[in-house]
């Protein structure tokens, strides 16, 4: 049913929660898994000069750390977990990936927020949904992983 899972992350511990129910995901229907992280240019593109350019570095850096800490897990699903970092519009990127990539199913949290804590995931969450032609699985991130509910 579920050949290639895509798990968008924004960095945050929230995204273990996610990223469990995609493990397990992958585990029952021996699929792979795709991380993808978004540098989110609504955090960068009003800035000018030498600011614009280490916020964006250090964005696509986060970004990249948190693809990396998925691919890390690549070992509980005994396969490569495939990563990548986009630049844009978060839910745009995600659906853009999943069309791509030939995604199957987007597994995504709903209540974590960017790593820096500036643009709640909600919100990309709820487009994503929206837009996605493909099954979004959507899992409820509460208050006890340290974020509001």
């Amino acid at each position: 049913m579920y050949d290639r899972l895509l798990v968008p992350t924004d960095g945050s511990q929230a995204t273990e929660e996610t990223l469990e129910h995609a493990l397990e995901l992958a585990r029952r229907y021996d699929a792979s898994v795709h991380a993808l992280g978004v540098v989110d240019e609504r955090q960068f593109h009003r800035l000018d000069g030498k600011q614009r350019y280490e916020t964006q570095n250090a964005l696509r850096q986060s970004a990249e750390a948190a693809v990396d800490r998925i691919a890390a897990r690549s070992t509980e699903i005994d396969r490569q977990i495939t990563t990548a970092v986009r630049q844009g519009h978060p839910a745009a990127q995600i659906t853009d990936y999943a069309a791509a990539n030939a995604i199957d199913v987007i597994v995504i949290g709903t209540h974590g927020q960017t790593g820096n804590g500036v643009a709640p995931v909600g919100s990309v969450t709820q487009r994503v949904v929206e837009t996605a032609s493909i099954p979004v699985f959507v899992v409820h991130i509460g208050e006890e992983n340290g974020q509001e509910g």
